[in-house]
């Protein structure tokens, strides 16, 4: 059986190693297309579908990360957006990302993990938080173990305070990361015992790309972990330190606003607006022409 990493690694070797981001506010819909549906979710949705399309289409993208804060937001309408996109994804080819950052002990992170690797939010890859301690992780790795599932942990988050824990030296030296770091590396050991024939473990690490120094360091200490990479675009993290860190092993770089809201600085959309005649496939189009100039400027190192 081959785990849901190694067919993301496999894809990202294909397609390129960009990351769409679902992260789909109402906002980011323009008022002009949101009157014409009957809600907020209904649109999302119906944009969410687009944009997936277009992707798939063009390959610009290896996978698509969900924000289930997004949809949670949007109450039990958004949750059941937010299960139709992941089965848009399904049905695209493409892998999907639940971006759900738990990370709970005992029955409750069972129950985490039953949720989303099963039943109506079940997803190929989600993303961990272990900072209430490495037992968090077990039920999830058990899944990995067993089904085929990912997670990606957070290692190095690419938001400034990242510095209040993440980077806070330890009495016995080193950085609370480093920690991280050393965990993954022992589970990932233990995973490639299930899975002797593949080339990276179904046990990730999220590394943000706004710093270079940091980026090379984590690249070269984790040489065969897969990264997913947050922070490109928006969040001023820039292709040359998503560079680095795609070396050895590989990962995904993330962009969420930076293709949402492409229709911001689309001189066609804007123009549409002002008369009032733009449609939700516009700014479609102007997402997947985002998401191949992303896969092109992500090419170049």
């Amino acid at each position: 059986m081959k785990h849901n990493m190694q067919k993301l690694q496999e894809l990202a070797a294909a397609n390129g190693p960009l990351c769409v981001g679902l992260d789909t506010d109402p906002s980011y819909i323009p008022e002009n297309i949101l009157k014409n549906y009957s809600s907020k979710a209904e649109a999302v949705l119906a944009y969410n579908k687009e944009i997936i399309s277009r992707v798939a289409r063009d390959k610009s993208a290896c996978c698509f990360k969900v924000q289930i804060a997004y949809y949670e937001a949007m109450g039990l309408e958004g949750l059941k957006v937010y299960a139709e996109t992941l089965k848009l994804v399904k049905e695209s080819g493409l892998i999907c990302i639940s971006d759900i950052k738990r990370g709970d002990i005992a029955a409750t992170a069972g129950a985490y993990a039953r949720a989303h690797f099963d039943g109506d939010f079940e997803t190929d890859i989600i993303t961990i938080n272990p900072y209430m301690g490495f037992d968090t992780l077990k039920p999830f790795t058990e899944y990995c173990a067993s089904k085929g599932k990912g997670i990606f942990v957070l290692l190095r988050t690419s938001n400034p305070g990242m510095v209040d824990i993440e980077q806070k030296e330890l009495k016995e030296g080193g950085r609370v990361l480093d920690k991280v770091g050393e965990e993954l590396e022992r589970i990932s050991a233990e995973m490639k015992k299930t899975y002797t024939d593949q080339t990276c473990s179904p046990v990730g690490a999220v590394v943000g790309c706004t710093e270079e120094s940091d980026a090379k360091l984590l690249r070269d200490a984790y040489k065969d972990i897969f990264f997913l990479i947050p922070g490109y675009g928006a969040q001023g993290g820039d292709a040359k330190i998503c560079g680095t860190l795609l070396k050895e092993c590989g990962g995904t770089v993330n962009s969420s606003r930076g293709i949402l809201c492409a229709w911001k600085k689309d001189e066609n959309c804007t123009k549409k607006i002002a008369d009032g005649t733009i449609t939700m496939a516009d700014i479609a189009d102007a997402a997947a022409k985002a998401s191949i100039a992303s896969k092109e400027d992500l090419s170049r190192f």
